[in-house]
């Protein structure tokens, strides 16, 4: 579970109802079914109209990632593919093929296969490249549908509101009535700004640096890969590989 999701929604909710609470209000004044209907269902329907259909499935995957996620352990990565380095240089290239099994990571795998069946730096280069570049331009739209999400509440809430208000003005003449009808009014806009700035652009902003991390330790597996493949020395590759590591040049530095 990531922590720091779940944390900061339960949060930012108990602070507001928190204070809320406090100046005398309570949660069923803003708990208004057809205002959440209106609010998410607007919303779902707006993208649906911007993004395909697979986009937005994917979506649910990826908003699911935010509050589950397993991270990539970048140390053992690079321990295991200076590991490969130290095999092939002392048994060859070849004898890297039984320890393809033990290899979890598919990225990881593609490229040490390629590597095994004798395919030419370049083209292995080639190929990883445009297999990041795909897969990264997938990725890269489910952030841009949570930011379309985040652009479209608030202002489906404020159609919320005004259709509030459009009930409420039937209603005239009860004046204890049209008070009430413009509370309940406004909720719609408070579940549309909510729903923008507490989860769709702050979900939005952390899927996108878990692309990056994705990226980097992706391009740490190209140049491991191709440096295996070119030869060079075991240490020469983990210094090389250490320069993706969070705190890689920190750690240089110490030693």
């Amino acid at each position: 579970m990531d922590i720091a999701s779940i944390g900061g929604i339960i949060l930012a909710l108990g602070a507001i109802l928190g204070a809320m609470m406090m100046e005398g209000g309570s949660i069923g004044q803003i708990t208004q079914l057809a205002a959440a209907m209106i609010v998410v269902g607007g919303t779902i329907g707006a993208c649906s109209v911007q993004f395909p259909l697979n986009v937005l499935l994917g979506t649910f995957k990826g908003i699911i990632a935010v509050f589950l996620h397993k991270g990539h352990d970048e140390e053992a990565t690079l321990n295991q593919i200076v590991e490969f380095a130290n095999k092939a240089r002392k048994s060859g290239i070849v004898s890297l093929d039984a320890d393809l099994a033990s290899v979890h990571d598919p990225f990881l795998k593609q490229g040490l296969m390629l590597a095994v069946d004798g395919t030419e730096s370049s083209e292995v280069r080639k190929i990883m490249q445009l297999e990041i570049d795909n897969k990264s331009e997938m990725e890269e739209r489910v952030p841009q549908v949570l930011e379309a999400a985040g652009a479209f509440a608030p202002t489906i809430g404020i159609i919320g509101a005004v259709l509030g208000l459009i009930q409420v003005m039937q209603h005239l003449d009860n004046i204890d009535e049209v008070g009430k009808g413009i509370a309940v009014a406004f909720v719609a806009t408070i579940y549309g700004v909510a729903l923008a700035n507490l989860f769709a652009l702050p979900a939005a902003a952390k899927l996108k640096i878990r692309h990056k991390e994705h990226l980097m330790v992706q391009e740490m597996m190209l140049e491991g890969v191709i440096s295996i493949l070119e030869g060079l020395n075991p240490r020469m590759i983990e210094t090389k590989l250490k320069t993706f590591l969070p705190n890689g040049g920190a750690a240089e530095a110490k030693a």
